[in-house]
């Protein structure tokens, strides 16, 4: 069947596609969703590209279509500390909004990436309107909170095998086959634990020898979830 859809006309079903597919404005009304779509802009980021810095005026909140945004703050002495890295469907920098210092870190694609900018002013003039989109925003906001605890806890940590340890019996449980998917690369990964690549890779190798995982390019296979936690519970200094 043929389509009369102009070009405009397809984007912006695209566009609200991409909207209805997020936590954030998933079960937004559709002719809500075709305002949003009609002011949204969509940003093309090559691999290492910034989409902003720590301290920039806020234009907007952002969700990401394809690829993923690696969201981070760099501590005084220069190391880059992992916030959280954002994929498909997920929101960030909703709380800059409203914040009159801007962005509270530094957002760079770690892959080729396309982007939803939401810009502010319009946003704030529909959340004026219809304050259910802005409950909707502080659900997220929420979930966002609830991963900058819970990174905290892990971070808090005693050293990077417990860490480790830490990651790998949450995740493991999260899999109906105890493989863990690595959701981008060893090296994100180092940085999420708050650590070097070659000290994950010891770290690895040393649960390797020892037969309790399987590492492969893409997934960890953990072996025995029970000498896992067991071990974890030891470094913790837990009965």
């Amino acid at each position: 069947m043929s389509s009369n859809l102009r070009p405009s006309d397809l984007k912006l079903t695209a566009l609200m596609g991409t909207l209805r597919s997020s936590q954030l404005f998933g079960n937004v009304p559709g002719p809500d969703l075709e305002e949003i779509a009609g002011f949204t802009r969509l940003l093309q980021l090559a691999r290492g590209e910034y989409l902003f810095h720590e301290g920039e005026p806020a234009h907007g909140c952002y969700l990401v279509r394809t690829g993923a945004i690696n969201v981070h703050r760099v501590s005084a002495a220069g190391k880059e500390q992992v916030i959280h890295i954002f994929r498909a469907g997920e929101s960030f920098a909703e709380a800059a909004l409203s914040s009159p210092t801007g962005y509270p870190a530094n957002a760079r694609a770690i892959q080729a990436s396309s982007v939803l900018l939401l810009p502010k002013q319009p946003l704030l003039d529909l959340i004026g309107r219809r304050p259910d989109l802005a409950l909707r925003m502080l659900g997220s906001m929420s979930t966002h909170l609830r991963v900058l605890v819970g990174m905290l806890d892990d971070l808090t940590l005693k050293d990077v095998e417990t860490r480790l340890l830490n990651w790998l019996v949450k995740h493991s449980r999260a899999s109906s086959d105890s493989v863990i998917k690595l959701p981008g690369t060893k090296r994100e990964l180092a940085a999420e634990l708050g650590t070097s690549s070659e000290t994950l890779s010891r770290t690895l190798g040393r649960l390797r020898d020892q037969k309790l995982i399987t590492v492969a390019a893409k997934a960890i296979t953990a072996h025995n979830n029970t000498a896992l936690s067991a071990m974890l519970h030891r470094n913790l200094g837990e009965p």
